[in-house]
């Protein structure tokens, strides 16, 4: 597979017609020796594009399947607030390849392991048609309310030229990402309330406000928290966890299903 991007039209015409031209003349060579063992090439790449074929049509079911039985935020709440429910010290990634919403695999896992870690993280890792992705831009995350339940989604993006460094580890880089992603998520909180405060203030004129300085300590108390409370769960420990699926025909299915 050739990604085209941002590249000069001529260089991809000149690109295509090259390619083009050898694969004429070899698929014409086979085509004149059919008869005399020319089938077998052809047969043989047949039998590659149905392996393909098969693979994708199973891939985008899969896929399917975890995007019509995602889980909304407030199912994700109840499951978390449930009293039998223990959140253990630690990390989880659950990886999915779903960007928006909560993977099924979470219920299964809820279902079968009455623990929680007291921070989840839900994976998606993408690849890009682009070359490379900026650091500073690889990892785009949401948080899923309330606060105090400390799950978060989280997508990866990838360019196809991009290079996995492997001397920062994948969930090292998430989590430095992740209490930015707190930080800046506080301090926009932080604009935006003041902004309305000011707003409030030219209505108000006279009056005296008094205990936002108090709210303010409060509030940089939390964030504090918060981000002792990632470092206390990646200290604890990483688990990452993915669902393994699998697909299997029904009864009376035909190849059209």
């Amino acid at each position: 597979m050739v990604m085209i991007w941002k590249t000069n039209i001529f260089l991809v015409i000149t690109y295509i017609v090259v390619i083009g031209s050898v694969e004429f003349l070899y698929l014409s060579s086979v085509l004149y020796k059919f008869n005399q063992g020319g089938y077998l090439p052809l047969a043989f790449a047949g039998l590659l594009m149905a392996v393909m074929f098969v693979w994708n049509d199973v891939y985008r079911r899969k896929y399917y399947y975890e995007l019509d039985h995602k889980l909304s935020p407030e199912k994700v709440k109840e499951i978390t607030n449930e009293t039998n429910f223990h959140r253990l010290p630690g990390l989880a990634m659950f990886y999915s390849e779903l960007v928006q919403g909560i993977p099924p695999i979470f219920k299964h896992y809820a279902e079968n392991v009455p623990a929680l870690h007291s921070v989840l993280v839900f994976v998606s890792i993408k690849s890009l048609p682009i070359s490379k992705v900026p650091h500073e831009e690889r990892f785009l995350f949401r948080r899923i309310e309330p606060k105090n339940l400390f799950v978060f989604r989280c997508v990866a993006r990838y360019g196809y030229t991009d290079v996995r460094n492997e001397h920062e580890p994948f969930e090292t880089m998430l989590v430095d990402k992740l209490k930015e992603f707190v930080e800046n998520e506080f301090w926009l909180f932080h604009i935006k309330t003041n902004s309305n405060k000011d707003h409030d203030s030219e209505r108000l004129e006279g009056l005296e406000i008094v205990g936002d300085d108090d709210d303010e300590g409060d509030q940089h108390e939390k964030l504090d928290r918060e981000i002792e409370a990632i470092d206390k769960a990646w200290r604890a420990g990483v688990v990452h966890l993915m669902g393994e699926n699998e697909v299997v025909a029904c009864k009376g299915s035909g190849i059209e299903s």
